[in-house]
């Protein structure tokens, strides 16, 4: 099997967008079009469906954000499982968003359950938690050289407080900094024909002077970029720690979610099919968004 990273690249360049598509349940904003989002989980796998019905057109990549489905208990996780093996049947990659984090036995376990095949997710990556030491990384790294997978390092992340920790100084660099560099050894057990390894990092929007830095310390990670949309951050930033190629800027895909599966428009959508209507102008305003950030 083709590594992840290949795989990834290819999609990307396939699609022409580096855009993730968040699948973020959130039972408040889903619309009554779908069923009673509060308290049946039926209705997160309706509008998860019908998301990844039109984002296939449009995005090589789904981020299902698992803790939002477990609320549901036994149900959200079987809706998250169909979706994710929906999405792969429609051609999209999955990169889970579990945020593991753990050691020994019990992050053998995160790991099998997220990237190995059923009863697990048999996500093509997923995200963890490196902030308990190398270690925890190991069991995700094992599965992922074995099977073709990614795994995708949370270092600097966009939310507010990210600071408190990341922001520490470590002998003269941040931690994020020391993070990076930590794992900056490691991305060749993940490396695939095009020189892109599948560790990928965490690189929020938010920041993009360090997205910058971060390049530079892991010249061929992967990037997953959130913070586009919602959370603020333009699409020039978003491309910040991506490099010139001949397909143009590449290096890592951008998230967005709520600014693309809830805009406004969609909460007051009358059928589905405004719904989709509103949903497929939102998808495509974003992926015109960061072509043009990445043609620069």
């Amino acid at each position: 099997m083709t590594a992840f990273a290949d795989r990834l690249v290819d999609a990307v360049r396939r699609t022409g967008s580096p855009l993730c598509v968040g699948l973020d349940p959130f039972p408040d904003k889903i619309p009554a079009l779908f069923g009673d989002a509060r308290h049946d989980a039926r209705a997160l796998q309706n509008f998860g469906a019908e998301i990844i019905d039109i984002a296939a057109k449009y995005a090589a990549v789904l981020k299902p954000q698992l803790g939002l489905f477990e609320p549901y208990g036994p149900e959200g996780v079987a809706a998250a499982l169909e979706l994710t093996a929906l999405a792969r049947t429609k051609g999209m990659m999955v990169i889970l968003d579990a945020k593991r984090g753990d050691i020994g036995t019990t992050a053998e376990g995160y790991a099998r359950a997220t990237l190995g095949a059923a009863p697990g997710f048999d996500a093509d990556c997923v995200t963890v938690n490196p902030y308990m030491g190398k270690d925890t990384l190991e069991p995700f790294l094992a599965i992922a050289e074995a099977q073709n997978k990614g795994v995708c390092v949370l270092v600097r992340t966009s939310n507010p407080g990210a600071g408190d920790l990341q922001d520490l100084d470590v002998n003269g660099s941040p931690l994020w900094k020391r993070t990076a560099e930590m794992i900056a050894p490691i991305t060749s057990r993940l490396k695939g024909q095009s020189g892109w390894s599948g560790l990928m990092i965490v690189a929020g929007a938010t920041y993009p002077q360090e997205a910058r830095v971060l390049r530079q310390t892991l010249p061929d990670a992967l990037f997953l970029v959130p913070g586009y949309g919602a959370q603020g951050a333009a699409a020039a930033d978003a491309v910040a720690g991506f490099v010139p190629g001949k397909h143009g800027r590449e290096g890592g895909v951008v998230s967005s979610s709520r600014a693309i599966t809830y805009p406004p428009a969609a909460q007051n959508a009358a059928t589905l099919a405004d719904w989709r209507l509103t949903i497929r102008e939102a998808i495509a305003a974003s992926v015109a968004e960061l072509q043009s950030a990445c043609a620069q």
